[in-house]
């Protein structure tokens, strides 16, 4: 640390203590040169994690922004919260596990909608309707249409 009267780089460590909010630790150092003292704050320096947008933009996580998308989703519907947060914790997992501390939306969507086809099929719709940004009725038909034939498949696998 630099003496901010001398310039002198070294120094020791009188007293150092913890913040009253916890989030800092001040340290009362004396310069070994000139012997005056000065007090220096050491902070975690946290780097949030990103999110990449559909048109290139960055901007931070927020799993309160998943969450508001889960619960209209499910408006209306018997899904238990806890399954909610789950599939808020697995997201937030990903995005944190990402060594360049930040992941694409579309693959984050992906996921979600992977688990809400999953736990509720009208939910999904609700979820693919707006993240997949339907133009029109037919494109919402059509997904409708492919959840049918799937369900009609399963169905159709597990008599015969």
């Amino acid at each position: 640390m630099k003496c901010p009267f001398c310039g002198y780089l070294e120094d020791k460590v009188v007293d150092s203590r913890e913040s009253r909010e916890g989030e800092a630790i001040r340290r009362r150092r004396e310069c070994l040169r000139c012997e005056r003292r000065f007090t220096s704050y050491e902070r975690i320096d946290e780097i949030p994690y990103m999110v990449i947008k559909k048109d290139g933009r960055r901007e931070p996580f927020d799993r309160n922004k998943i969450m508001a998308g889960l619960l209209r989703a499910c408006e209306k519907r018997p899904v238990p919260s806890s399954k909610l947060d789950s599939i808020v914790n697995a997201i937030e997992k990903y995005v944190q596990e990402s060594s360049e501390r930040e992941r694409p939306t579309s693959k984050i969507g992906e996921m979600i909608m992977r688990r809400l086809k999953e736990m509720d099929k009208v939910a999904y719709v609700r979820f693919a309707s707006v993240y997949l940004e339907f133009e029109d009725v037919s494109e919402f038909m059509t997904e409708l249409k492919h959840l049918v034939q799937r369900r009609a498949g399963t169905t159709g696998a597990k008599k015969g």
